[in-house]
């Protein structure tokens, strides 16, 4: 028995992970002397010191046995000191308790460089905890095409404590078991076996679905209460539990130029290098700072969403205890308290000669209108010095801030260093560094450029992107606050099919509740700046399905394009600023500075835009779902060889949720008709099939976890 502490560290996996022991188990080839057993030590200094296969071909693969039965939370792989042709560019990883039935734990591949790289595998499924006895590791394609595959050096961590891993053990077993007879119920119930349905579900005491949807099958199936089904339907459409489906639709994309000012008329000027966040809740975007071409600016803007306005809270901080004038800095809001913090700043080259290089570090307390200096100099303190174009943000629950990456400002131009990973405990005023740059730029290398988001619930850190000594970075790391641990997220966006998304001024948000992440990119080379180079584009990366998908691009470069088509969408820039409401679903874009294509001339920007994200909403879902249960009821009626009472029904009831103006409905709608003239079939057999198949239909509007298995108990039958 689990004490009350274990199992919620159990759920959170918020425990110490430990390297776990292996040996090899079994191979499919390997090279002379480049045995299997060498990829138990790290020597990537030898040459020899590596598994290879003797082949190039899909079945390659190398099992290895844990000591123990553990919950394996991520795979390191070393490598050859330096870019080998046989590394892996693409490999997959299983786990399971036996070497024939395992689960697919990751997909991904390695970069062909010297650095060691670490990816979290896939250790919970279905709420359950996958305890493994057996990874197995398949090298799929090596950067030679015609070479074979090497791996040099592998290393797990996860649990081991027996108490949890028996635990989860019990728990994989109890689940696998329960599918299989909530497979039987299924089965049994599509089939109408019902008394063998409810003996089977009465004897083991498992519920088949939600008990929500087991009434809406006894509603629509067993007693034919249509008005009872769609009373069902709406009221979940009430409780939102279509919004897992809704999810599955790709997103519209609608921009608009948002013209505003405040009571004078005035509004933030051009500028680039400004800072913007939200406050969702209150409906307030906060803009400080920035550079106009000639100056740094001091101003401090507050655009209200609602009454879509803009009000000046301070032309010069400076004169209200607020920060001097800055560009390149960074904000970021406390949410819960209601407060706002401001560090780091540029000092540009011709102005570094008598700079103050303090990293003077605030607060700005939204309630009371009030700033205070928290830090002369953070540097002093344990913090980061003076950097730019690093990021923040803050875990509002725990009153922590982290910050990473930026680059120092030094007197000397050409001596600096980038910043690594810190935190700062709001409450006791204390910095902790967590990452060094110095020690860690193995496995961690910080940047500029980068964008950092926190998911506050799981409490990780998603790092993306970024630039170092002018290479761009498409790595996607996560830290893992709980852990303390670092991995690379299998979504290396330089890698896919489409370039475009290889970009250095992208800007990112979050979406907490959908877990989404939107990407807008600008400039995708910031050297070569050729028409090919500049161009608006909108990704969005899924981080339940691990999908990227493209919603937007504008194919157009030329200037007269953006002379006449100003307010249609914004033109490509850099050194702008994005925030996100995703309670709304809306972006907010301002200002920056666009990159010429015919001139080196930039031009900085003051606009300012909203970027609608759209979805079928659930009322539109329910229209089509009163729609299918109509159709349903309208054929019943239709085999009663009652046609004057069909024929009203079709004409009213049914005329009311169909979308006329859609022609694939009213092309279906209309050919109801044909139903009222076909009568010749097997009623009690074709109403309970049809019923069914409406209610397996309307299942599909539903989260997984409320439906019945999605695999049917055939199709298991195998036929040798």
């Amino acid at each position: 028995m689990l004490s009350a502490k274990k199992r919620n560290q159990l759920l959170e996996l918020d425990l110490s992970l430990e390297k776990l022991s292996y040996e090899i188990h079994s191979y499919s080839s390997y090279t002379s002397a480049y045995y299997p057993r060498n990829i138990l030590e790290d020597k990537p200094l030898e040459q020899s010191s590596r598994w290879s296969s003797n082949c190039n071909n899909e079945m390659q693969y190398i099992i290895i046995k844990l000591e123990t039965m553990s919950i394996v939370h991520s795979i390191t792989f070393g490598k050859f000191y330096k870019e080998h042709i046989c590394n892996l560019k693409k490999f997959k990883v299983y786990g399971g308790l036996t070497p024939n039935k395992m689960d697919e734990l990751l997909n991904s591949g390695l970069r062909n460089d010297e650095f060691p790289e670490t990816f979290r595998l896939k250790y919970r499924a279905n709420n359950v905890l996958l305890p493994c006895q057996y990874i197995k590791i398949v090298p799929l394609v090596a950067y030679g095409p015609n070479f074979n595959f090497s791996i040099w050096y592998v290393e797990l961590k996860g649990i081991r404590d027996q108490e949890i891993v028996q635990k989860a053990y019990y728990d994989h077993i109890t689940y696998r078991e329960n599918e299989a007879i909530r497979l039987c119920l299924k089965h049994f119930r599509q089939r109408n076996y019902l008394d063998v349905f409810n003996l089977l579900q009465s004897k083991t005491n498992l519920l088949i679905e939600d008990p929500f949807l087991t009434e809406l099958y006894t509603q629509l199936v067993v007693n034919g209460d249509f008005q009872m089904a769609e009373d069902s339907m709406t009221d979940a459409a009430e409780k939102g539990l279509f919004e897992e489906y809704i999810r599955s639709f790709e997103y519209k994309l609608q921009w608009t130029k948002i013209e505003a000012t405040n009571a004078d008329g005035d509004s933030p000027c051009i500028r680039g290098g400004h800072q913007m966040c939200i406050d969702v809740e209150a409906g307030h975007i906060y803009l400080l700072g920035g550079w106009n071409g000639t100056k740094n600016l001091s101003d401090f803007w507050v655009y209200d969403v609602n009454a879509r306005i803009w009000n000046l809270i301070s032309c010069d901080t400076r004169e209200q205890g607020g920060p001097n004038p800055r560009s390149n800095h960074r904000i970021c809001l406390d949410p819960s308290a209601k407060r706002i913090y401001v560090l780091g700043r540029f000092i540009g080259r011709d102005m570094r000669a008598n700079a103050n290089y303090n990293s003077d570090f605030y607060q700005y307390d939204i309630i009371h209108n009030e700033w205070e200096q928290l830090s002369e100099n953070t540097l002093l303190e344990g913090g980061p010095g003076l950097i730019y174009d690093h990021q923040m943000c803050i875990d509002s629950d725990k009153q922590i801030m982290y910050v990473f990456g930026g680059r120092t400002v030094h007197p000397d131009v050409d001596q600096f260093y980038y910043s690594g990973l810190y935190s700062y405990d709001i409450m006791s005023k204390k910095w902790k560094l967590i990452r060094s740059d110095e020690k860690d730029p193995i496995y961690f290398k910080s940047r500029i450029g980068h964008s950092m988001l926190l998911d506050q619930t799981e409490r990780l850190l998603y790092i993306i992107g970024g630039d170092r000594d002018n290479k761009f970075l498409s790595d996607f790391y996560i830290y893992d606050i709980n852990a303390d641990s670092i991995y690379e997220l299998p979504a290396d966006y330089a890698a896919q099919d489409d370039q475009d998304l290889v970009v250095f001024t992208q800007r990112t948000t979050f979406d907490i509740d959908t877990k989404e992440f939107f990407i807008l990119a600008g400039l995708k080379d910031k050297k070569e700046k050729k028409a090919s180079s500049v161009k608006n584009a909108f990704w969005a990366y899924d981080l339940r399905m691990g999908k990227w998908t493209k919603l937007y691009q504008s194919e157009n470069f030329d200037q007269c394009y953006w002379a006449s088509n100003e307010t249609t969408e914004p033109r490509p820039r850099h050194a702008h600023q994005m925030v996100y409401d995703y309670v709304n679903k809306v972006q907010y874009l301002f200002g920056g500075r666009t990159v010429e294509i015919e001139t080196s001339r930039q031009q900085r920007l003051d606009d300012f835009w909203e970027l609608h994200l759209i979805r079928p909403k659930s009322e539109d879902l329910l229209r089509r779902i009163k729609f299918l249960i109509r159709k349903q009821k309208f054929r019943e009626i239709c085999f009663e060889s009652d046609s004057i009472k069909a024929l009203k029904y079709l004409q009213i009831q049914l005329s009311q949720v169909v979308d006329h103006s859609n022609k694939d409905e009213s092309l279906e709608f209309r050919g109801l008709s044909a139903s009222l003239f076909n009568k010749n079939k097997d009623e009690a057999h074709d109403t309970f099939q049809e019923r069914t198949e409406l209610f397996e239909k309307l299942l599909e509007f539903f989260p997984d976890e409320m439906k019945q298995p999605k695999e049917n108990l055939i199709d298991l039958i195998k036929i040798e």
